[in-house]
């Protein structure tokens, strides 16, 4: 993996925390504008709104980037859409990238897997 590919998924992993937050922090809002006098969906569905363009943005360059399989892109796309989804994004795409960073050492000192 090079610099570039390490770097979109890297990016991808910071926006995948705050997104997965907000969502759930619309939902609360969501859930207090009905019960209560308490209305902040417009500004936290805007917040949102912003962190999951930019979360895809990041998905499609990662996506283009780590040369993912259908069914992986699919997976980091669909966790994007699920309320907690963001977290356990960020915990995959910390394994595959220390994965991927221990591969590309390996590779440049001349290590060979067996």
């Amino acid at each position: 993996m090079d610099i570039k590919t390490a770097s979109a998924l890297r990016r991808l992993r910071l926006v995948s925390g705050p997104e997965a937050i907000s969502f759930l922090l619309l939902l609360v809002c969501s859930v207090l504008k009905r019960t209560t006098d308490f209305d902040a969906v417009r500004p936290m569905g805007m917040i949102h709104g912003f962190l999951f363009v930019i979360y895809v943005i990041f998905w499609l360059d990662a996506w283009n980037r780590a040369k993912w399989p259908l069914k992986t892109a699919a997976f980091y796309f669909l966790m994007s859409v699920l309320p907690t989804g963001g977290f356990f994004a960020d915990r995959r795409l910390k394994r595959e990238t220390e994965d991927a960073v221990i591969a590309s050492r390996a590779r440049k000192e001349g290590v060979v897997n067996a």
